[in-house]
């Protein structure tokens, strides 16, 4: 064959021989960080299951597991398989000291949540040169798992943050500032470690006066209740609240937590399992779950009742207050349903002796432990 004619088959062929090396090193990526990612998502998987004891979180985790895999079917596993170099992989010798340093099974979900973000974003750019049309689909993916492992973190860490509160009672701003500090101080006598502050009768200067007098009375406790403000996230912020609850028809999580910032608990309110599994994602601290019973105090169309109390404490480890006229005559159904928390109005505030009453109900439930 003449020279000028050999000339261009060699620089087809180390032009080929440069893409097949492109495609399998694209390849090996893949493999790699796929790997990362379903490992790094079953460790997560397993860490909810059996430290956090969510089976919503558990099964939100394995769906995004068998989805990364499935969006990836369009590059086959024997071709990931046949370029993997597992033996000759040069970054199989490198290793930071972090990487061998674990405190908690909170920082092993933590350092997983990282490698399986950090994964995620590799796929999705190598897909763009193998599958594109596989890269949309691993990004929403990504956003997926941003989203889960805030829940994830949100609900370890309300669980860690209400791990006595037991009680939450209810109350008004009273009639005057008198009647109002004798309602909390008998509260505070009963060792209750959450006070939520709601009223839709006083104005909202009359309002603020009354959640900084509480603030004032919880301060000089040293080492009082959680104050929990009602609706009201101005009111929260401006009271210097711990926290504050919110409804389904007020404030979403996400822009409630534009005003109050990071630190502040966020409550919400939950009528059905869609509802509370939406509030674990949409970060909620602890959810208000019911009404279970009628009450005296507001009145509802609809009881999910016991029954959600199940469908709840069968799949959610976020902190979880069963509410609605619970009292104590009622107080075992709610126990037996799976419920260790309670908020309650005028099973206390009805009471002539609401520290008695409070405690009462306190006792119940340490019992039940």
């Amino acid at each position: 064959m003449p020279t000028e004619q050999v000339r261009p088959v060699k620089r087809a062929v180390i032009e080929a021989s440069d893409e097949v090396d492109g495609q399998l090193a694209a390849l090996r990526i893949l493999d790699a960080n796929l790997n990362r990612a379903t490992e790094g998502l079953r460790v997560i998987e397993d860490y909810c299951r059996f430290a956090l004891d969510d089976r919503h979180l558990t099964q939100r985790c394995k769906q995004l597991r068998h989805d990364l895999v499935s969006a990836l079917d369009e590059v086959s596993t024997p071709a990931l398989a046949a370029a993997r170099e597992s033996q000759s992989d040069v970054g199989a010798e490198f290793a930071t000291p972090q990487e061998g340093e674990r405190s908690s099974l909170e920082h092993v979900a933590a350092a997983s949540w990282q490698r399986v973000q950090q994964a995620l974003r590799v796929i999705d750019e190598c897909l763009k040169l193998i599958a594109p049309e596989s890269a949309a689909a691993v990004e929403q993916l990504r956003y997926q798992a941003y989203t889960l492992a805030k829940a994830c973190t949100i609900a370890a860490n309300g669980v860690d943050r209400l791990s006595t509160a037991r009680l939450i009672v209810l109350f008004d701003g009273a009639s005057s500032e008198r009647s109002f500090l004798r309602r909390v101080q008998a509260l505070i006598a009963a060792g209750v470690p959450m006070l939520q502050l709601r009223d839709k009768r006083l104005s909202d200067r009359k309002l603020i006066e009354r959640a900084r007098l509480l603030r004032q009375v919880i301060d000089e406790a040293g080492g009082g209740p959680l104050l929990i403000i009602n609706d009201r996230v101005d009111l929260a912020v401006l009271a210097r609240a711990d926290g504050v609850h919110i409804g389904q028809d007020e404030l979403t999580v996400r822009d409630a937590r534009k005003i109050v910032g990071p630190e502040m608990l966020i409550g919400v309110s939950t009528h059905n399992i869609e509802q509370a599994r939406q509030a674990v994602l949409d970060g909620a601290n602890y959810i208000g779950c019911g009404p279970v019973f009628p009450s005296s105090t507001k009145h509802f169309k609809r009881f999910p009742g016991v029954n959600f109390l199940k469908q709840v404490a069968a799949e959610i480890s976020l902190p979880a207050f069963a509410i609605g006229g619970v009292k104590t005559s009622n107080l075992h159904k709610v126990l037996a349903a799976g419920f260790a928390r309670i908020a309650v109005g005028s099973a206390v505030m009805s009471a002539d002796d609401r520290t008695k009453a409070a405690r009462m109900l306190l006792t119940a439930m340490a019992d039940q432990e």
